[in-house]
């Protein structure tokens, strides 16, 4: 049986928003970008036909990967929890640093804005982790410690 995909329900939706978009929409443009491309004459050297065709091939992987996604997908419902797990808010101090992340399905995840994936060695550091409790993940210099300080669900 396949892993979950863990996702809110925004994030699902916009998994199927696009998803949409790619089957009704971006697949008849490059549809009608390789029909153009084989009006042009010799496919062999028809820089225009291969480009199309690659994003033909881009696009249905896409499409694929997002059915399966959607097919897959486990909405995190909003809980009420006293430990760190998918969908929480935990607020860590570690290295002199205080930060805030979100643990969230591997799809919505931007390290960038603090919504770090279930996946990661990060996320998987804090799964089940409570107030006051420590998690250790190792990164290339070593490891770092981070103590939770507060979560929320």
């Amino acid at each position: 049986m396949s892993e979950p995909v863990y996702v809110s329900k925004e994030g699902l939706e916009k998994l199927k928003t696009e998803l949409h978009y790619l089957k009704t929409v971006k697949r008849r443009e490059v549809a009608n970008r390789i029909e153009k491309a084989k009006d042009l004459g010799d496919l062999k050297e028809n820089a225009d036909y291969h480009d199309a065709k690659d994003e033909s091939g881009w696009t249905e992987s896409r499409i694929m990967e997002l059915e399966d996604a959607v097919n897959r997908a486990v909405v995190i419902e909003a809980r009420s929890s006293d430990s760190v797990g998918i969908g929480c808010r935990v607020k860590v101090t570690g290295g002199g640093k205080e930060k805030t992340f979100t643990i969230v399905g591997s799809t919505e995840a931007d390290p960038l804005q603090g919504r770090i994936s279930n996946d990661s060695p990060l996320g998987q550091a804090f799964l089940g982790k409570k107030v006051g409790e420590q998690a250790e993940v190792k990164v290339p210099s070593g490891t770092v410690t981070y103590t939770v300080e507060e979560i929320s669900c």
